[in-house]
């Protein structure tokens, strides 16, 4: 049975980023620039992921605006007749770069930001002044007229301050602002122990964004993401296993998840080799975890199969080393003991934040960290 279509892309353009946030979702093996599609690869892409029913691509990384050749990828997109929104960390925009942007057919930004303090946003990205890019970046935007989002990865370092962030947003002059707690994958995985918030955190956070949500009314969109480990529910990931989305990584992988990468047996297909429309309908890899038929129990007669699909794939291979198992979020899991012991576990306020840096040795990386990553 042919599957729906997609309606959105991850365009992945590189895994190069001036900063070095220890929540980053991308593999601990960063795709080096020598691998990067070319910006007439990029535009082979849209017209694919357009002839497939895609309307709207995130334009991510890494750091996109480090692409030379960004303004032509936007452009190829816009001619392919796929929405764009350039997801960035506002280091190395001027409003030169932003007006080539706009005229190649960029349509909306969103903004990352780690903190709404300039010192602790500094330390969490690893950057001298990038606080400060970003804020010149948020005026950028705004004069330019095009929607703005704000997004937050939330974690123990920042969660205390949801109620100055959304002030912030709002004093930038955001649309929207989005508060995701770390989902613990790739770098933020390694990190799990110095970044896991408490769930007093969580509460108090949660408090605040329901009182701001009421306070503004509508005025700007609050999107909050509570953590898998506190939730109890598991996410229907990427809203369902190739159902509605797919990325694309800077060397031409085609994901079901931004973070299935490094799941065993997934054996993910390359745009250079195959057409998107092939990956999508055919692939092993999108067909893996598709539908139902392939739930162990208790998924398997759950009333809500066709809700949550079983949770997240990544997040169970993380937390038991299956990724086929019930997602240790859901309450009725056998393994959900293993996010509880994460959750309510005793915390190390001075444990050290391992960078996210290219080149790095990943045996080396998980030795530093070996009691954290199961």
């Amino acid at each position: 049975m042919t599957p729906p279509p997609p309606w959105a892309l991850l365009a992945e353009l590189t895994h190069a980023c001036p900063l070095h946030c220890g929540y980053c979702s991308n593999p601990l093996e960063l795709a080096r620039k020598s691998t990067e599609l070319t910006a007439a690869e990029w535009a082979d892409v849209f017209r694919q992921a357009a002839g497939l029913g895609i309307l709207h691509t995130h334009l991510s990384g890494g750091e996109p605006l480090l692409r030379t050749d960004l303004e032509d990828i936007v452009a190829a997109a816009e001619q392919a007749g796929v929405y764009t929104q350039l997801v960035t960390s506002g280091v190395g925009l001027d409003q030169a770069r932003l007006a080539r942007l706009v005229d190649a057919g960029l349509r909306s930004v969103q903004l990352s930001v780690q903190h709404s303090d300039a010192t602790a946003s500094d330390r969490i990205a690893g950057r001298t002044a990038s606080f400060r890019a970003k804020e010149n970046a948020a005026g950028l935007v705004r004069d330019a007229g095009l929607p703005l989002g704000v997004n937050v990865v939330l974690h123990r370092l920042n969660l205390d301050a949801v109620n100055d962030l959304v002030q912030l947003a709002l004093d930038w002059g955001a649309d929207r602002i989005e508060l995701a707690n770390t989902q613990f994958y790739g770098w933020g995985l390694l990190n799990r122990d110095a970044l896991m918030p408490t769930r007093d955190q969580v509460e108090e956070a949660s408090k605040t964004v329901d009182a701001w949500r009421s306070r503004l009314d509508g005025a700007m969109e609050i999107v909050w993401v509570v953590p898998d480990y506190f939730d109890g529910r598991p996410k229907p990931c990427m809203g369902g296993w190739g159902a509605v989305s797919l990325t694309v990584t800077p060397d031409g992988t085609v994901l079901p998840c931004p973070a299935s990468a490094d799941l065993p047996g997934l054996a993910p297909d390359n745009v250079r080799e195959h057409g998107l429309r092939w990956i999508w309908e055919e692939s092993h890899s999108f067909n893996l975890y598709r539908g139902t038929a392939w739930m162990p129990s208790p998924c398997r007669t759950c009333d809500l199969r066709d809700t949550d699909f079983g949770g997240c794939r990544c997040q169970a291979f993380a937390l038991t080393g299956d990724a086929a198992r019930t997602d240790p979020a859901c309450a009725l899991s056998p393994d959900h003991h293993k996010i509880l012991e994460q959750a309510e576990g005793p915390r190390n306020p001075g444990l050290p934040v391992i960078a996210r840096r290219p080149g790095a040795s990943r045996a080396v990386l998980l030795a530093q960290r070996a009691p954290s990553v199961p």
